[in-house]
């Protein structure tokens, strides 16, 4: 654990840094239009490492960053999704995470007590969420699903990724490429709390939409050509 959260913290100073080396160094053969991609991007690191959470999609998030200047560019291009995002999902947490966003729904919002079914306001929010997410195509989102403690491992486990699935299966309703798309149920493996109370509990009940460069933006990235999303 010890060397893991020494890894994290690494890969956040290395984005953080890049920049401040660029602002630092203005003769260097870097475009004002990238260094201020890289400031941009130096912000949502920020946000990401204060947020300070040590969960899956967080470690996905940062198991997959690649830092440096494409690091940086990428990281503007979520800053902009996510600032759409937040502007779209009410009642939903949206983080910039390193090089990538979190997106998590407290469970009660998307579905009733022991239920896969989606609640038609929950249409609505993930109708707007496909908007954003067809409109920004080169990321890929993992859907997870997570429950709390109550009742056995075996079913929360398969709760988890009915609900998991449920979220999919609908943003591909919504015509989000299915190949994007990847659910998985983790059951009760990954809480964000102790479940010791109802406040703790409700905290774990939640599914978390994890969005990071596909390939093909790495690519781009490292070329520094980004697609223009206006």
């Amino acid at each position: 654990m010890k060397d893991q959260l020494s890894s994290k913290w690494k890969s956040i100073l290395v984005i953080l840094l890049v920049p401040c080396m660029l602002v630092s160094y203005p003769a260097c053969n870097t475009s004002k239009k990238t260094q201020g991609a890289l400031i941009g991007a130096a912000a949502g690191a920020a946000t990401g490492a204060a947020v300070g959470k040590n969960n899956l999609a967080v470690a996905a998030i940062l198991g997959a960053s690649i830092g440096g200047v494409a690091g940086g560019l990428i990281g503007n291009y979520m800053d902009k999704q996510a600032e759409e995002i937040r502007k779209d999902l009410e009642g939903a947490k949206v983080e910039r995470v390193g090089e990538g966003i979190v997106v998590t729904f407290d469970s009660g919002l998307l579905f009733d007590f022991d239920s896969y079914s989606l609640r038609s306001t929950t249409r609505q929010h993930l109708d707007r969420l496909a908007v954003t997410l067809k409109k920004y195509d080169e990321t890929e989102v993992k859907v997870l699903g997570h429950t709390d403690n109550k009742g056995s491992h075996k079913y929360n486990m398969k709760l988890s990724e009915q609900r998991a699935k449920a979220v999919e299966d609908y943003l591909v309703t919504q015509e989000v490429v299915s190949k994007r798309l990847d659910p998985e149920g983790l059951g009760e493996t990954d809480p964000l709390a102790t479940n010791e109370t109802d406040e703790d509990r409700q905290q774990n009940r939640r599914v978390e939409l994890t969005i990071i460069a596909s390939d093909k933006l790495i690519k781009d990235a490292k070329k520094g050509d980004l697609p223009e999303v206006s």
